[in-house]
This record gives structure tokens, C-alpha cells and sequence, in this order.
């Protein structure tokens, strides 16, 4: 059993590198299968959840290689597109439901069980099947695998009626070898959309209007393989931004885009810390006594990230003052909150929103991951405790950050990971 082990009250000092988004990563791996033919796929962020998609992408046939660190070449040209995707691989990644879209757009079939990953209250699909039987597919949930087939697919306008980035993401995959148009309203926005767009317009596809709340597809009968390098992730990137600040640290995180970071940006320097933006990179410098108190309330792009919440709401224990934190996105994200009290955190939740009392300092505790982004919360958590903070179910951790103990440790944290026994 794999724990991080973190002896907090080290400022972090230097420049850490933002990998490949995540969020990018998987559909646009997934989105690979269109080409027929080699893609080759470079800014590959080298994580549990991006490994889970290669295997999954070879269950079906396909050939997968990793020819240097950073780079995946995906060839379907073997694809079997009528295996079902079974549930042991479904389970641990749920961005496998994009594979639902590609198969069905390219082949006219495609079965997966149902998707898990972080398990943050209901996450319904039905968004995703409202895209698929507007473009002409048949839709079957029973025994909790999804079959979606079809004759051919027909351009259609497809309403969200929640702005869904998974929704949007599998709309636009099926689309872009429908006849004719089909136009996306009340679409996401996020910078992870626009990047699959462009790397579906580098394969031959229609797609236009990413990035705004209608996306217009015109269908297209062929696509081929590209070479195309993912964006820096914007959530890593945050993460270690909000790192920097709880620490009182000075670092230079590098290989960003600075305006996918605003919101986080503004929110850090509502608490008094100093952001500097440069052409690809951000500086934090938090020093001269403990940040301010503030108010955030996730929304979707270009609002306060949910995926920046855990994390947020960790250095807001500290600041100076009465601190809301209003989740508006996802059900039940305030799971960690336990384990940041086990820690002396001071904070109360009412419904979707979570009133904290910045204390002096955290103190050291034994605490685990309950998903993905309240994992790094915890090692946020960890760097600001004094004593000695065990981190577990690190996995969760694992999908979602490259070298994570590397990238802190060159900054100046004491951060290590510890094998232990069961016991």
C-alpha cells in the first residue's frame, strides 16, 4: 500500500513545468480512432488515466506505443468495434464514454459500460444519449452497459439542457461524420473543447465555434492521421498556483497559458497574493503574513473551475478571516472536508456551501484521498501542516498528476512516497 508521506512548513521556491491536460489527453485519444491510420500525439501527460485509455483503446484492437516520454502513437486500423468494453475498465475511467461517440460516428456501433471514476453524487448520461438520438442512433442502458447503434447518422440541433462538458464532448465526436450540419446550443466552453476541435480540424473534420455556446459540425466521409501537441493543464497548473500561495512560497509555474488560469488568478489575488503573468507562465509570490479571506462559487468555464475547488478551499483554511466556498457544479464535493477538520480545519457545510474560519495553521494528520482533486488537496494540506501528514489511496492522486513528488520536491517540499504494509 502506496502513501505520500509530507513534513510540512517548507516554503516552495523555484519553477515547476505544467504537463499535458488531462481533460485534453482523453478525448482527443479516443478521438484518434477516426484517422484510420497513425496519429501521433505529442504533450501526452504520462498518468494512470491516460495508461487506462491506451488499454482500452488495445482491448479493441488497436495499436498503442509510447515512443518517447510525452508521446503517444495511436493506429486503429484494427479496430474491433464490436467488443463491448467491459467494466472493470469502465469503472476506473470514466472519460471511457467517449469511446461511445467515435465508434458510433465511425463504425455505426459501439458498446460500453456504464463509466466511474470520482464519485461526486449523480452524474447521469442522459445528456449524452439526447445528442446520440438526435443524430439518428438507438440508445440501450440495460444491464448497465451502453449500446448505441445506427444506420447512418443525420446532422441535427441538439439542445443541452445542462451545460455538460462530457455531454458536449461526445456530441461533437458523433457529429463530425454526420450528414450535413449539426449545430450544439448551450455547449461547454472549456479550453479542453477547443483543443478537441482543433485537433479534429487537423484530421480532416468541420468543427467550428468552439469555445463559445454554440458549436456548429459539418460532417465530413473521411479523416486522416495528424501530429498535434496537447495544451498545458489548466487544473495542474492551478493546483500547484494554489500550492505556491498556501506556503507563502515564490514560484514560477511554467508552461501555461495564463489566460485559461483567470479565474484562478483573480481569486489569489483577492486574497492578497501577487500573480504575475507572463507569455507562458504565471508567478506566485505569497509572503508578508497570511493570505485574505474570500468568497468563490464554482460555475463552468470561464467561471470558477470545480475541478479548482478542494484545492482552493484547502488554502482558504489558513487566510485571514470568514471564507464561502459555494460548489454549483457537482453534487457532494465537500466529502474532504472531514479530513481537512481532522487536521484543525473550522468549517461548516450548509447544502452547497461551506463557511471556513481561517485558523493560524493546519496540524499534521493521517488522511486520505477521496478523489481526485480533494487528493491534492490533501497534499496542499500536507505542505502546510506542521508535522508529519500520511497521504492514502494516493491512486486517485495518480490519475490525474505526472511526477507529482518530483515536481514538489524540486521546489523545496519534503514530500516522499512510502510503501507500507496492509496492516
Amino acid at each position: 500500500m502506496e502513501r505520500f508521506v509530507i513534513r510540512g512548513g517548507n516554503k516552495l521556491n523555484g519553477k515547476i513545468t505544467i504537463s499535458g491536460a488531462k481533460n485534453a489527453a482523453l478525448p482527443i485519444i479516443a478521438a484518434s480512432v477516426f484517422a484510420g491510420e497513425p496519429c501521433r500525439i505529442e504533450n501526452v501527460p504520462e498518468i494512470s488515466d491516460v495508461r487506462m485509455m491506451a488499454k482500452i483503446l488495445r482491448f479493441i484492437g488497436a495499436e498503442v506505443t509510447m515512443p518517447e516520454p510525452g508521446v503517444m502513437v495511436v493506429d486503429s486500423k484494427n479496430i474491433q468495434p464490436d467488443i463491448t468494453i467491459p467494466d472493470e475498465m469502465t469503472r476506473k475511467l470514466r472519460a471511457s464514454y467517449y469511446l461511445l461517440g467515435v465508434l458510433l460516428s465511425k463504425y455505426g456501433c459501439a458498446s460500453v459500460a456504464l463509466p466511474g471514476g470520482c464519485y461526486f453524487g449523480v452524474r447521469p448520461i442522459d445528456q449524452h444519449i439526447k445528442a446520440f438520438e438526435a443524430l439518428g442512433a438507438s440508445v440501450n442502458t440495460d444491464n448497465a452497459v451502453v449500446d448505441v447503434k445506427c444506420d447512418e447518422l443525420y446532422g441535427s440541433s441538439i439542445y443541452l439542457d445542462v451545460v455538460s462538458v462530457g455531454a458536449t464532448i461526445n456530441a461533437m465526436l458523433a457529429a463530425v461524420k454526420a450528414k450535413g450540419l449539426t449545430v450544439i446550443e448551450n455547449a461547454a466552453r472549456e479550453p479542453h473543447i477547443v483543443d478537441l476541435a482543433n485537433f479534429l480540424n487537423s484530421m480532416g473534420a468541420d468543427v467550428r465555434g468552439a469555445g463559445t455556446e454554440v458549436i456548429k459540425i459539418r460532417g465530413v466521409s473521411e479523416m486522416h492521421g495528424c501530429t498535434y501537441s496537447i495544451i498545458p493543464d489548466q487544473i495542474e497548473a492551478g493546483t500547484y498556483m494554489v500550492a505556491a500561495a498556501a506556503t507563502g512560497g515564490d514560484v514560477v509555474i511554467d508552461n501555461v497559458i495564463p489566460k485559461h488560469l483567470e479565474s484562478i488568478s483573480n481569486k489569489l489575488e483577492d486574497c492578497g497574493v501577487t500573480v504575475i503573468e507572463g507569455d507562458e507562465s504565471v508567478r506566485i509570490i505569497s509572503e508578508g503574513g497570511r493570505p485574505r479571506a474570500c468568497r468563490v462559487k464554482t460555475s463552468p468555464h470561464p467561471g470558477f473551475p470545480t475541478d479548482m475547488q478542494p484545492q482552493f478551499a484547502t488554502l482558504l483554511t489558513i487566510c485571514d478571516g470568514n471564507s464561502t466556498v459555494v460548489e454549483d457544479v457537482w453534487d457532494n464535493r465537500f466529502k474532504y472536508i472531514d479530513q481537512l477538520r481532522r487536521m484543525g480545519a473550522s468549517i461548516i457545510v450548509n447544502g452547497d456551501t461551506a463557511l471556513i474560519t481561517g485558523v493560524e495553521s493546519l496540524h499534521a494528520a493521517p488522511v486520505e484521498a477521496d478523489d481526485l482533486r480533494a487528493g491534492a488537496a490533501m497534499v496542499i494540506a500536507g505542505l502546510i501542516a506542521k508535522g508529519e501528514t500520511s497521504i492514502g489511496n494516493i491512486k486517485l492522486i495518480d490519475r490525474g498528476y505526472e511526477n507529482i513528488v518530483e515536481k514538489l520536491t524540486a521546489v523545496g517540499a519534503d514530500i516522499s512516497r512510502v510503501t507500507f504494509d496492509e496492516d
